[in-house]
């Protein structure tokens, strides 16, 4: 899977572009992520019966984060959706949108919905920090009034954009949608208000500590929506029918899943493989989950991880260890 754009690796300094997005506000470059569009009369209506969260009740300039599933209540996609006055905006991971579209169309038959893919025609920043609301406010927009999931259309000069707030990195946070030609100038704009380009690491740092998952690396269409870590985001469980609908309601009246994605908070590296065992830290040491993705920590100096773990070894501080070159390195779950 593509990774999120950013300049050279060798410049610059990464912890000081970590420092920066803790106190004060970075842009990260997600141009390749998804973005498709749902338009005509029936869109609402039309995406709520695929997917995990109450999509028909969202009004113009409102969102929502959801799965969606198939008829085994499995994740073929996990999106953000946002409402404008005449489309539904998906924003993804990478790769995503034939995926998306071919399940989409394959139980369209009279609605009217058009769903088309947006990706290769925009480009997409992430402004993410304590003042990241004040770097958009540099630029002219009305983002310092926007709650989560909130949208709306913005303009300044000869650039137009949509920005989303998005705080997936767990703290304030704002997708910008622009057309793919304006990216370059809207980037500068940004950095001139206060919020200069960070790195990819620095990203993934920071979306591991979170935690937040990508689609394609952390979670696939092996797994039940409930396995992710996301049910409070992205499950309404009172929104009616939908494909997947019986069998993640019954998870929910079960109580559980065989297994759940959790951070893993290192004690000291190597940083871990993708797909490295989980085990129990006793003398036993029996294997209890994967790893998914890993990185270093720019503010612990230490590895961060998320991973599967099975049921009864997802409690948050739990002490597991961890699969490394040489050997194990013990962490904490949380």
């Amino acid at each position: 899977m593509d990774s999120p754009q950013s300049h050279p690796e060798d410049i610059g300094d990464p912890e000081q572009e970590y420092t920066a997005a803790r106190t004060g506000a970075v842009t990260f470059d997600l141009t390749g992520w998804t973005q498709v569009d749902l338009t005509g009369a029936d869109r609402a209506k039309f995406l709520h019966n695929f997917c995990t969260n109450d999509v028909r009740s969202l009004t113009t300039g409102n969102g929502c984060e959801a799965f969606i599933t198939n008829v085994q209540g499995k994740v073929l996609a996990h999106v953000f959706v946002y409402a404008g006055s005449d489309r539904l905006r998906l924003i993804a991971a990478p790769n995503c949108a034939e995926a998306i579209i071919r399940h989409l169309s394959r139980y369209q038959i009279n609605e009217d919905v058009a769903v088309d893919d947006r990706t290769a025609e925009r480009g997409l920043l992430l402004v993410a920090g304590p003042q990241a609301a004040i770097a958009l406010f540099n630029l002219g927009s009305g983002a310092l009034s926007l709650g989560q999931g909130q949208n709306c259309a913005c303009s300044m000069g000869s650039l137009s954009f949509v920005v989303c707030r998005n705080d997936l990195l767990g703290f304030p946070g704002f997708l910008l949608a622009c057309p793919h030609e304006q990216t370059a100038e809207l980037r500068d704009r940004l950095d001139a208000g206060g919020s200069g380009e960070a790195r990819r690491s620095v990203f993934e740092a920071l979306r591991l500590e979170a935690p937040f998952p990508i689609y394609g690396i952390d979670v696939t269409d092996a797994n039940l929506a409930q396995e992710v870590g996301r049910t409070a985001q992205a499950i309404s469980f009172s929104k009616g029918c939908y494909l997947g609908q019986e069998p993640i309601a019954r998870i929910d009246a079960l109580g559980h899943v065989n297994q759940q994605l959790r951070g893993i908070r290192l004690n000291e590296g190597p940083v871990p493989s993708a797909g490295a065992d989980i085990v129990t830290s006793d003398a036993e040491s029996r294997k209890i989950g994967r790893v998914t993705s890993a990185a270093l920590s720019y503010g612990t100096h230490k590895p961060v991880a998320l991973g599967y773990l099975k049921r009864h070894f997802d409690t948050p501080g739990l002490e597991v260890a961890v699969a490394v070159e040489g050997g194990q390195s013990r962490g904490e779950v949380f």
